[in-house]
């Protein structure tokens, strides 16, 4: 069957199936969940007050933000709520009322990805940003990028702690950039007023000393879920040429990875781990994914289409493998290839 057709048939399947509905009480039982759990961090550190056990409470909220993150993302793919200017409302509340960062921005961002994930000058999740994805890009950095380059992959995990910083940065400079950014002036103003209110609390209940640490344990403990989430999901994937020209089920399965581990894998990643469902059907709901996947394996076998599953150990060694990889071309100028031969030998 020709793969075009097949998608279509594949749609016709999973719409019929039921599996594109929304699942309204289960994204309000996961907003309320998240909702307790930060009402439960916030009367923690109220009650401790000057205690180095706040480090664990700043943990706490570096891991409940991701979770917020997540919804936010599937808002802005309208898979939480049936009208697309309500989940944008919820989604623009849920970044940068709640987690800090720009919903503008990521719409931006990750709409490019998913519209050409892994491929080279459309894919913005792929350009260089301290690591380098490809071997072209390794090849550019000098100095003390090099440096990292060439060690990237091992680096990948401890770089992850400072992702937090980045994205509240990368939001902002977007926010105050003068391009056109729908929504900047209410992002702004939800962005100030949750910074206000956090940096206003931590540095008024906590010495000087002890809230830079609960704001440096929080951002790290943010940025390494963040990137730890999204990363095995097509790290180590094809990677597309510029020119390459893919049908869009070959170009969605064939880049990305699914992360094994059912519905425990679901609540941790925020249904990420269904990477290929998600690619296939962005507007899916968390909880349809899983039954999703047992219906796109099967297309795929059909079709001899190769379908990557791996454990979440397994995904994360081939990112580090992957980056390591890439990394080489970062080679010091200084080295000698007849040495370097040597040495093997």
């Amino acid at each position: 069957m020709d793969i075009t057709r097949s998608y279509t048939a594949l749609s016709r399947v999973v719409r019929e199936s039921g599996l594109l509905n929304r699942a309204r009480w289960f994204y309000v039982a996961v907003f309320s969940v998240l909702t307790l759990a930060l009402g439960g961090a916030i009367t923690g550190f109220i009650l401790l007050g000057d205690s180095w056990f706040q480090l664990l409470i700043a943990g706490a909220l570096g891991l409940i933000f991701t979770q917020f993150a997540f919804l936010a993302h599937e808002a802005s793919h309208r898979a939480v709520l049936e009208s697309g200017p309500a989940n944008d409302r919820v989604g623009r509340f849920l970044a940068a009322g709640v987690v800090g960062i720009s919903y503008a921005w990521w719409m931006t961002k990750h709409t490019r990805h998913h519209a050409n994930p892994n491929k080279i000058g459309k894919d913005p999740d792929i350009d260089f940003d301290t690591i380098s994805f490809t071997e072209e890009s390794a090849a550019k950095q000098r100095g003390v990028m090099a440096l990292i380059t060439r060690h990237q992959g091992w680096l990948f995990f401890p770089l992850l702690t400072l992702e937090g910083v980045n994205l509240h940065i990368t939001s902002l400079r977007t926010l105050f950039s003068r391009g056109p950014v729908k929504g900047r002036w209410i992002e702004l103003s939800l962005i100030a007023a949750r910074f206000a209110i956090y940096f206003g609390a931590i540095f008024t209940m906590l010495p000087l000393g002890m809230a830079f640490a609960f704001i440096g344990v929080q951002l790290a403990v943010f940025g390494i879920y963040m990137g730890a989430s999204f990363a095995p999901n097509h790290k180590g994937m094809p990677i597309i040429p510029k020119d390459a020209k893919l049908d869009f089920f070959s170009k969605q399965v064939l880049t990305s990875r699914n992360v094994s581990g059912g519905w425990w894998a679901s609540a941790l990643f925020g249904g990420l781990n269904y990477q290929v469902e998600h690619h296939l059907f962005p507007n899916m709901p968390r909880p349809h994914l899983a039954a999703t996947r047992e219906i796109v394996r099967e297309y795929c076998r059909t079709l001899d289409v190769p379908y990557t599953e791996t454990t979440i150990l397994q995904s994360y060694g081939i990112v580090v493998r992957y980056l390591n990889r890439v990394g080489l071309a970062a080679r010091d100028p200084f080295d000698c290839p007849m040495v370097n031969q040597f040495r093997r030998v």
